[in-house]
């Protein structure tokens, strides 16, 4: 419910993954073996490889977040004899171009990833590109206006709670009254960090 109410507050032209997925499409060969694939992650700066079969189609993925529970926890020894296959996930979790951001993110939820195949009609053997976690907060950070945000969530609270409580807050001085100032006192503020 949260974030459908989050991205109901964007005021985004985008409505599908088709207009917000990055085009550009690793891929690895099954055989590889995982330094192959980190060493292309890391050449390409992506966090992700499409592995593919023989017939150069998808078969699953890999991903960071593999190499950190597969192969970093093993015994070294053991992991430089692994291959893609060995970490891979299967079967790829994919979404169609024309699949709502609103979907997209519930289907990553619900599936536990950050990243799914956009493909073309259900086909996963038409594989267009990729949506990650990280094209999502993309897409928060350059659609949501924090203080438009602040009196939205503020409008929600108040729909779904006791305005006592609001107003309450309000007089303490705990929950400022003009939203539109939310952080400002604060902007020149040195950071805290180290100190």
């Amino acid at each position: 419910m949260l974030n459908h109410f989050l991205l109901d507050m964007t005021e985004s032209k985008i409505t599908s993954i088709g207009q917000l997925m990055t085009e550009k499409l690793e891929t690895i060969g099954l055989p590889s073996s995982i330094q192959q694939a980190s060493t292309k992650m890391r050449d390409k700066n992506v966090s992700s490889l499409v592995v593919v079969d023989d017939y150069n189609k998808p078969i699953g993925i890999v991903t960071e977040r593999d190499f950190v529970r597969k192969v970093y926890v093993n015994d070294s020894s053991r992991s430089r004899n692994m291959l893609i296959k060995d970490i891979m996930s299967s079967p790829l979790i994919t979404i169609n171009t024309t699949t709502s951001v609103e979907e997209a993110t519930d289907i990553m939820i619900q599936n536990k990833v950050r990243h799914l195949l956009v493909v073309e009609n259900d086909d996963r053997n038409k594989p267009l590109g990729i949506i990650t976690a990280t094209d999502f907060v993309a897409y928060l950070k350059e659609n949501l206006n924090t203080d438009d945000m602040n009196a939205k969530i503020l409008a929600f609270i108040r729909e779904h709670k006791d305005d006592n409580v609001i107003e309450e807050l309000e007089q303490q001085g705990e929950l400022p009254k003009d939203v539109q100032k939310g952080g400002e006192e604060y902007e020149n503020e040195e950071p805290r960090q180290g100190l």
